[in-house]
């Protein structure tokens, strides 16, 4: 065993890019249940966006068309949940795991003839002398644009729910939609936008995983990441800041048991692989003690009476 091995910068650096995913997802989770919506199909959306973008980078040579391609796959995926929820007010928990199915056979036919062909290169932002900085350029300056735009989603959807009609609107519609219609706002329209937006966010979450994170393809390789995002908006609270700390704790916690693999830590390989799982719920229970409500209107289904 040879804990020298491990570089602290370089795991920091790996924290963000672990974390990148899982992070997308449940930022565009907690959107769709700050609407009053539970969306359940969060894996199927990512491993949507997986394959979409994997097909669009690999024939375009291009991971920037591979990124717009996710981000369209998921909120297509996401449309279809839309459909069936607001307009023919289908079980919202039963439609979400069917698109989680239907994502998850959907990515397995369209993967076919894709296994063992690697991307197209993500290409790193250039911040210049930032980058040679001792330590704080190797874990700050040296990823790609996907990993900045996951940390600005964090200020962004903070601010908007906080500070701007849009977000007051999406509060007011999640907490009591009958309130909101009866104020005017349209409830429907501003859930199926919230759904979209949900949708696109995990389509690009899955697509960082089969461009960035594990550039290649191969079925199922989401591997519980759209459940672990659902987890991580319930015991955030619905707040965007607590979900950057749970992705970061995820990430930090699978980044370091794969070095602890590299460096010969005399643990069996089966309680490493689980370790990000059960820190993290154990961790995320604790940051949820203030019993923080869910919106009021979660999962309650929309009929308007005009």
């Amino acid at each position: 065993m040879d804990l020298s091995s491990i570089n602290p910068a370089l795991l920091l650096a790996s924290l963000l890019v672990a974390s990148t995913p899982i992070l997308l997802a449940a930022l565009g989770e907690l959107v769709v249940e700050r609407s009053g919506v539970l969306n359940l199909g969060v894996e199927g959306m990512m491993i949507t966006g997986a394959i979409c973008g994997f097909v669009i980078a690999v024939n375009t040579e291009n991971p920037a068309l591979g990124f717009i391609a996710a981000t369209l796959g998921g909120a297509a995926l996401s449309l279809v949940f839309a459909a069936l929820t607001q307009l023919a007010l289908a079980n919202q928990v039963a439609s979400g795991l069917a698109l989680t199915l239907f994502g998850l056979g959907l990515s397995s036919l369209m993967g076919q003839g894709y296994v063992g062909i690697k991307p197209p290169p993500t290409p790193k932002i250039d911040f210049g002398p930032l980058s040679d900085l001792p330590f704080i350029g190797p874990v700050l300056f040296s990823h790609d644009l996907i990993v900045y735009v996951g940390l600005a989603l964090v200020s962004a959807i903070w601010a908007t729910l906080k500070y701007t009609r849009i977000g007051l609107i999406l509060r007011a519609v999640g907490e009591n939609h009958d309130a909101a219609h009866a104020l005017g706002y349209k409830v429907v329209r501003v859930r199926v936008a919230a759904i979209l937006f949900g949708g696109a966010c995990a389509g690009l979450g899955g697509a960082y995983i089969s461009l960035v994170r594990v550039p290649q393809w191969t079925d199922g390789m989401t591997a519980g990441t759209g459940w672990i995002a659902l987890a991580l908006v319930v015991f955030a609270s619905w707040k965007a800041g607590r979900v950057l700390i749970g992705a970061w704790l995820f990430g930090g916690i699978t980044v370091l048991q794969l070095n602890l693999q590299a460096a010969g830590v005399a643990i069996p390989v089966e309680y490493l692989n689980m370790s990000p799982y059960v820190i993290t719920i154990l961790v995320l229970v604790i940051m949820s003690a203030d019993k923080t409500r869910a919106p009021a209107s979660l999962g309650r289904i929309f009929h308007a009476s005009d």
